[in-house]
């Protein structure tokens, strides 16, 4: 997902962040359901399929936001 960031950084979010984790793993449940349907093994229309990958995408962009916001900010 993360393709830049070191994977001990995300291992290290996921163990200290219930917001974080909640949000990796519903990424990791919607890309799983997305291949699925894209390999036939779980029939869905064009329309779920599509709604499915546009909610993939934010939840994306939730977690990117996420990290950026929290790598950045100042430790106390």
């Amino acid at each position: 997902m993360f393709d830049t960031n070191a994977p001990s950084e995300i291992t290290a979010l996921l163990s200290t962040s219930h917001e974080f984790r909640k949000l990796y793993h519903q990424h990791q449940k919607l890309d799983r359901q997305v291949t699925d349907a894209q390999l036939g093994v779980q029939p869905l229309d064009a329309t779920t399929l599509r709604r499915m990958k546009f909610e993939k995408l934010a939840v994306r962009e939730q977690l990117e936001r996420w990290y950026d916001e929290h790598q950045h900010a100042p430790t106390h």
